[in-house]
């Protein structure tokens, strides 16, 4: 069957190190990358993990090889600060699907600021929100409104870092939307609501790689839910 999704499989390429202790290949996520590739299937596909498990360091390197902006934005966006990215994307090979969109876009929460000035400075041919005078979730409502419209492939790095709860939920339907027209999606994210979105493949990030698990069997929802079951039993050991 033709596959018809933006990103079929990451695989590592000639340039990659088979084995070294260069960061990121130190983090066991990225080494099984490395090592073993990962297939993605259509529609909406979350990394969850704890800091420091390569969530955004996966994240960044695929949209990067994809042909994204390393700070955000589509392939056409051209705009840095002070570049951090890892080696990651130049070890990559993406295996793409026959005929799929080219759209793409990568939106970080951290460098949304850097991206927002870009905009103002090279502004498109119909009129764009303003969203430096909007606050840090309206921007991004802003964004999801007038970026995320076609079916392409989209990178999110944390993206509920600037979103309330029913902001958050606002978002679950756009990713629907995005997967229902034939878009893809690759989301990091800590928040057990933006992961709960039906249909949606989760991979686990931790100490053994890279796994493939259900929502109900996540780390991060057994936390939430036993710490909002029991506030006290979590906080008297930190604050006593």
């Amino acid at each position: 069957m033709r596959r018809r999704h933006p990103v079929c499989a990451v695989s590592a390429n000639d340039d990659a190190p088979e084995s070294s202790d260069r960061w990121p290949t130190t983090i066991p996520a990225v080494a099984q990358l490395l090592r073993d590739g990962v297939r993605f299937s259509p529609g909406v596909t979350f990394l969850v993990g704890e800091n420091g498990s390569g969530k955004s360091t996966i994240v960044e390197g695929i949209a990067l090889a994809y042909g994204l902006s390393p700070e955000g934005g589509s392939r056409y966006a051209r705009h840095s600060t002070r570049p951090t990215e890892s080696p990651l994307s130049d070890w990559l090979r993406l295996e793409r699907g026959v005929g799929a969109s080219q759209w793409g876009f990568f939106l970080r929460a951290e460098t949304m600021h850097s991206f927002y000035t870009y905009l103002e400075q090279n502004p498109s041919s119909g009129p764009d929100a303003s969203f430096h005078e909007m606050s840090h979730g309206e921007s991004f409502l802003a964004l999801l409104d007038t970026r995320f419209d076609s079916p392409g492939f989209y990178c999110l790095d944390e993206p509920e870092a600037a979103l309330s709860f029913a902001s958050t939920l606002t978002l679950i339907s756009v990713l629907r939307r995005i997967a229902d027209d034939g878009g893809q999606v690759l989301c990091a994210t800590h928040s057990p609501v933006l992961a709960s979105l039906p249909g949606a493949t989760i991979l686990e990030l931790g100490e053994w790689g890279l796994r493939e698990t259900t929502w109900e069997e996540l780390e991060l929802v057994r936390h939430w839910r036993s710490f909002l079951g029991d506030p006290d039993r979590y906080l008297r050991h930190l604050l006593d």
